[in-house]
C-alpha cells in the first residue's frame, strides 16, 4: 500500500487512481536499429511505442471499470475525460487538426516515416478500443503514464537510457555518492554496426578504437619496452597489466598501490611526497612527454568516440550521436532542438509530462534559452527543463575528465576573466589537507573575559546560553541551561557544552561545529521566541550552533530575519562600498579600544553605529563610541560592522562561503532528509552532497 504525505494527497489518489506508466532506453532502442535520434523515423517510432502503450493502458482500464466501475471522481469529469481521449485518439490516427478545445495543436503520429507500420496500427487500434469501452464504462484510472528519467535504476534495469533521453555519451563516468567515478560504455555500438552492415572484423576494429585495447603492448611512446628499461619487472608489468583492463586513463594505474612502494622508491628513485601527492604524475616524472601519454592513452583506453573511427563510415555518424561530445577528441552531438521534437513525438500520447533534460552545449546563451522555451510552446509541450554543460560544478554523468595540463593549456594566453569562467565551469576536484607541526597546544582563555547571555524559549523550553571570548573577540567556550528538564538531562547539556568548549580551545573551527549540529532533529524543537534572528529550529542544538554561527561567523544563511531587515529605512546590502564615507582614523581608533571591551557576539556587526558629530575630545570620542557600541543610540548616519563581522573575519568568511556553495552547484533549498542545504542539480532532480539523499531519479 502506498504511503502519502498527506491526508489530501491520499484523497486525491483514491478518487482519481492516477498512474505513471512510462518506458526507459528508447535511445538505445533506436540506436541498436541504427536509426539517428534526431531523424523523422526516431521521433515517429518513439511516437508509436508511446501511443500504444498509453492506449493500451487506457482500453485495459476502460475493461477494468466495466468490472470494477470508474474511479470515484470519473462522473463528475466524465465529458472533459472522454474529449481528452479522442483527443489523443486524433493524434494516433496521425490527425493535424480537428482538436477539441486545444488552443496548439500537438505533433501528431508520424505513420508515414514509422518503419514498424504494426506498431502504428496497434496503437492506433488501442486508442479506438479505448475510446469506444469509455465512452460505455468509463475509466478506472484518470491518468495512465508519464515518462520520467530512470536514473540509477536504469543501470539495474540493463538500460544505456533512461527515459526519453538520448545516451548521454558513449563513454560516460558516473560520479558515486562516496567519491569517486566508475566507467560506463555502452553496449549497443556493437549491434548498431552490425544492423548498419560492417562485419565482425570492422566492428572490432571500431570498438577498439572507442574503448582501447586495454593493454600497453604494441602502444604507441609507453609500452612494455619502454617501461622495461627504467626498470620495469614482468612482476610490475603484470600489475600495470591487471589494472588497465577498468582503467578509463592509464595515468591512474600507474601509482605505488599496483606498483608496490619498495619499487617506486629503490628502483624508479621517488619519494615519500611524490607517491603521497594526489596530483603527482608518475608517468612525467619518470621522463614520458604529454603526447607519449596521450598516444598511449588513446591506444589503451580509447577515444571514447567513433568520430574518425576506421571503416565507419561518416553517413553512420548521426547513429552514434549523443547529448554531449563524445571523449576529448569528439565534435558531433545531438542539437538541444532535437530533444524538444523528440519529446514533441510522445506527448501527445502521454496522461502527464515527460521529465527530461535538454542538454544544451556549454556555448548556450539567454536567446537559445528563450528560443528552446519558445519552440517548446509551439510543440504543445507541458514541460521543459534546460541544462547548460557544466553550469553546475557537480554534474552525475561526465563526458570526459579534464586533466590539469588540458586546463592549462585552455587558459593560456587568455584574458583574466575569461580564464575565471573557464576555471568555474570546469569540473575539478581537489584534495586539501591540513597540517600541523606537532600536536595541537590549548589556548586558554583569559581570567576576566566578555561574552554574552542570550535566552530564548525553544520548542516551550527556556535555555540561555553563555559564552566567553578571548581578547580579539573570537568564541573560547559556551554554557548551556536549562529547567523542567531533569538532572539528567542538564548534566548531559553541561558536559555537551565543556566538550566543545575545549575543542574550541583546541583549536577546532566554529564552522566545524556549525556544520555538524545544524539542522539536527529531535525534540524539543519547532517556534523560537526571544531571538531577533532564529525564528525555528529543528532541536535544541540546531538553535544554538545557530545562534553561534550568526553571532561569531555572520552566518546571515542561517538566520530566518534579520533586525536590520524590518528598519523602515531599509534598502538592501549593497556589495560594493563605492561612495560611502571613509571612517576617520580617530574612529578605528575608537574602535580598537571598544573590540577590548564590548563582546563581539553580542554586537554582532549590528548595533555599532558612529555618530556623525564626533565629540572634539579623544576622550568623549571614545565615550560616545563605547555608549553606542552598548545601547545602539539613533541619530547615527553611517554604521560599521564590529564584532566577528570584523574580528573573525565573518564578512569575508560570508562571502566565500557563499561563492564556494555557488561554485559547488548548491542550489540553496534544503535536503528533505537531513536539512542541510547541500543539494545539487542531478540531471531534472536534486542530490544531497551531505548524505547522499536524491529527490527520485539519480
Amino acid at each position: 500500500m502506498a504511503q502519502f504525505p498527506s491526508k489530501e494527497i491520499a484523497k486525491y489518489s483514491y478518487e482519481f487512481r492516477t498512474l505513471g506508466l512510462g518506458f526507459a532506453n528508447i535511445g538505445g532502442l533506436l540506436m541498436s536499429l541504427g536509426l539517428s535520434y534526431d531523424s523523422d523515423e526516431g521521433r515517429a517510432l518513439c511516437g508509436a511505442i508511446t501511443a500504444l502503450m498509453t492506449g493500451q493502458s487506457y482500453a485495459t482500464s476502460a475493461e477494468m471499470a466495466s468490472e470494477l466501475g470508474a474511479f470515484p471522481g470519473y462522473k463528475k469529469n466524465a465529458k472533459h475525460m472522454l474529449r481528452v481521449i479522442r483527443n489523443h485518439r486524433r493524434a494516433a490516427h496521425g490527425q493535424s487538426h480537428g482538436y477539441e478545445q486545444l488552443h496548439t495543436d500537438p505533433v501528431p503520429l508520424d505513420i508515414k516515416n514509422c518503419k514498424d507500420t504494426a506498431v502504428a496500427v496497434a496503437a492506433a487500434e488501442a486508442w479506438d478500443r479505448a475510446l469506444q469501452t469509455g465512452e460505455e464504462y468509463g475509466f478506472r484510472n484518470a491518468q495512465s503514464s508519464v515518462i520520467a528519467p530512470t536514473g540509477t535504476i536504469g543501470l539495474v534495469m540493463d538500460c544505456d537510457t533512461t527515459g526519453i533521453e538520448p545516451d548521454f555519451a558513449l563513454v560516460k563516468f558516473k560520479k558515486l555518492a562516496g567519491g569517486g567515478y566508475f566507467k560506463i560504455i555502452n553496449r549497443i555500438v556493437p549491434q548498431a554496426l552490425k544492423v548498419l552492415g560492417y562485419n565482425e572484423a570492422e566492428v572490432k576494429h571500431i570498438e577498439q578504437y572507442a574503448v582501447g585495447h586495454s593493454t600497453l603492448k604494441g602502444a604507441p611512446g609507453i609500452d612494455h619496452e619502454a617501461l622495461k628499461k627504467l626498470g620495469f619487472t614482468q612482476i610490475q608489468l603484470d600489475a600495470v597489466e591487471d589494472q588497465l583492463k577498468n582503467a578509463f586513463d592509464i595515468k591512474f594505474v600507474f601509482n605505488q598501490w599496483t606498483l608496490g612502494t619498495d619499487f617506486c622508491k629503490e628502483t624508479l628513485g621517488l619519494t615519500d611526497e611524490q607517491l603521497d601527492d594526489f596530483n603527482f604524475d608518475m608517468l612525467a616524472a619518470l621522463g614520458f612527454s604529454k603526447e607519449q601519454s596521450r598516444a598511449a592513452n588513446l591506444f589503451c583506453c580509447g577515444a571514447m568516440t567513433l568520430e574518425q573511427a576506421p571503416h565507419l563510415k561518416e553517413a553512420h555518424y548521426s547513429v552514434f550521436d549523443c547529448a554531449n561530445a563524445c571523449g576529448v577528441t569528439g565534435k558531433r552531438y545531438l542539437s538541444w532542438q532535437s530533444h524538444i521534437q523528440m519529446m514533441a513525438a510522445a506527448q501527445p500520447f502521454i496522461s502527464g509530462a515527460i521529465s527530461k533534460t535538454i542538454n544544451m552545449p556549454n556555448d548556450a546563451d539567454v536567446e537559445d534559452c528563450t528560443a528552446a522555451y519558445e519552440l517548446s510552446w509551439s510543440l504543445a509541450l507541458k514541460a521543459n527543463a534546460l541544462y547548460r554543460d557544466g553550469s553546475k560544478l557537480s554534474q552525475p554523468l561526465n563526458a570526459a575528465l579534464i586533466e590539469d595540463e588540458d586546463l592549462e593549456d585552455d587558459l593560456e594566453e587568455k584574458p583574466q576573466a575569461e580564464k575565471a569562467t573557464i576555471v568555474a565551469e570546469r569540473i575539478v576536484e581537489r584534495i586539501i589537507e591540513r597540517e600541523t607541526e606537532g600536536p595541537a597546544k590549548r589556548s586558554r582563555l583569559p581570567g576576566r573575559r566578555k561574552g554574552y547571555t542570550q535566552k530564548a524559549i525553544v520548542g516551550g523550553h527556556k535555555v540561555y546560553l553563555r559564552t566567553g571570548e578571548y581578547d580579539d573577540g573570537s568564541l573560547g567556550e559556551i554554557f548551556i541551561d536549562m529547567h523542567k528538564e531533569g538532572a539528567a538531562f542538564r548534566s548531559l547539556m553541561n558536559n555537551f557544552a565543556i566538550a566543545i568548549s575545549i575543542g574550541l580551545q583546541y583549536g577546532v573551527p566554529l564552522e566545524e561545529y556549525v556544520d555538524a549540529f545544524t539542522f539536527t532533529r529531535f525534540e524539543p524543537f519547532g517556534r523560537v521566541e526571544g531571538n531577533d534572528t532564529i525564528k525555528m529550529a529543528t532541536s535544541l542544538l540546531d538553535y544554538l550552533f545557530r545562534e553561534l554561527a550568526i553571532s561569531y561567523l555572520g552566518r546571515e544563511d542561517l538566520a530566518h530575519v534579520t533586525p536590520a531587515d524590518l528598519a523602515h529605512d531599509t534598502t538592501g546590502r549593497g556589495n560594493k562600498d563605492d561612495g560611502l564615507p571613509d571612517i576617520e582614523s580617530h574612529v578605528n581608533e575608537a574602535l580598537e579600544h571598544v573590540q577590548k571591551f564590548a563582546s563581539s557576539g553580542y554586537v554582532r556587526g549590528s548595533n555599532l553605529v558612529i555618530l556623525k558629530n564626533q565629540p572634539k575630545s579623544a576622550k568623549k570620542k571614545l565615550e560616545a563610541v563605547a555608549t553606542v557600541a552598548a545601547t545602539g543610540t539613533d541619530g547615527a548616519t553611517a554604521s560599521v560592522p564590529m564584532g566577528s563581522a570584523t574580528t573573525n573575519g565573518g564578512i569575508g568568511a560570508t562571502s566565500n562561503a557563499r561563492n564556494a556553495a555557488k561554485a559547488q552547484g548548491y542550489e540553496g533549498d534544503a535536503c528533505g532528509e537531513c536539512g542541510n542545504f547541500t543539494l545539487v542539480r542531478n540531471g531534472t532532480c536534486m542530490k544531497c552532497n551531505t548524505c547522499g539523499g536524491t529527490s527520485g531519479c539519480s
